[in-house]
């Protein structure tokens, strides 16, 4: 699914095509996704100006007046500017018309996304409500991560996928970080010492910040708001390359399942 680098990505592709326009009309042809489609999206949104486009973890926020419009990209979605004119496809939901005449089109076809609306006085989503730090941010740091371990019996992998943790360090990138910090998946993350875990937030920093310069990586299901591909895939370390050999030190890669996902690591170079 797309993670942290593809969804930044595609805000970076979408923001300056729609930032400080005004939506003149919403489109809903599959309100089934995750969840409904918001039935008051159009009214809040029509006659609006979209004020800023950030990101919160894995979900795109576009700000207007009188509250906030969440996508989230779930296992397929992703998000296109186009010509307002242009056909829609079968897997293409929700169009946001704009008034320059384009349009910001939502397309899922597994339809595990969402296109959600939130009122201004009513706060924050209850979805972005516990929320952890974001990993680029200065609140995350080797004190707060560490602090957070303490206790922990459960796997490093799965700790730092928990968003309640810290968001988007989903399942390629906390491969790719945990190789480059040299932490074994499989160890406990109560048990990993304060200079390993300064090494693993510079790692995750370090490997999300590559992929977003490279334009996220290249999923099945995933292209960016200009329909190409991102192309960090070509250098992950780890993520897919089950039993071939380590870049490092030519151990063949070991494939295990961690909270049924697939994980691969180096035997020698992580423990």
């Amino acid at each position: 699914m797309p993670e942290l680098p593809e969804v930044e990505t595609t805000r970076c592709g979408v923001s300056p095509h729609i930032k400080n326009n005004r939506v003149t009309e919403v489109i809903v042809r599959q309100k089934k996704l995750r969840w409904e489609v918001s039935p008051s999206l159009s009214k809040n949104l029509v006659g609006n100006i979209i004020s800023d486009v950030s990101r919160r973890g894995k979900y795109l926020l576009f700000e207007s007046m009188n509250g906030t419009m969440l996508i989230h990209l779930g296992m397929s979605g992703s998000l296109r500017i186009i010509e307002a004119t242009e056909p829609a496809g079968k897997h293409d939901h929700v169009d946001l018309i704009l008034e320059n005449g384009n349009a910001l089109r939502y397309t899922d076809p597994r339809r595990f996304g969402c296109v959600l609306w939130q009122k201004k006085e009513e706060g924050i989503h209850p979805l972005l409500l516990n929320l952890g730090p974001e990993p680029l941010s200065e609140e995350f740091d080797c004190p707060y991560l560490y602090r957070k371990s303490r206790g922990r019996a459960g796997l490093i992998k799965s700790f730092i996928m928990d968003s309640k943790i810290v968001v988007g360090v989903g399942n390629i990138y906390a491969n790719e970080a945990l190789f480059l910090a040299g932490i074994s998946p499989k160890r406990a993350a109560g048990n990993i010492s304060k200079a390993r875990y300064e090494n693993l937030v510079l790692s995750i920093r370090k490997v999300l910040e590559r992929a977003i310069e490279a334009g996220g990586t290249t999923l099945r299901d995933f292209t960016n708001s200009s329909g190409e591909p991102g192309y960090f895939k070509q250098s992950l370390n780890v993520y897919g390359r089950g039993g071939g050999e380590c870049r490092i030190c030519k151990t063949p890669l070991k494939e295990i399942r961690i909270s049924q996902r697939s994980t691969v690591y180096c035997p020698s170079c992580q423990h």
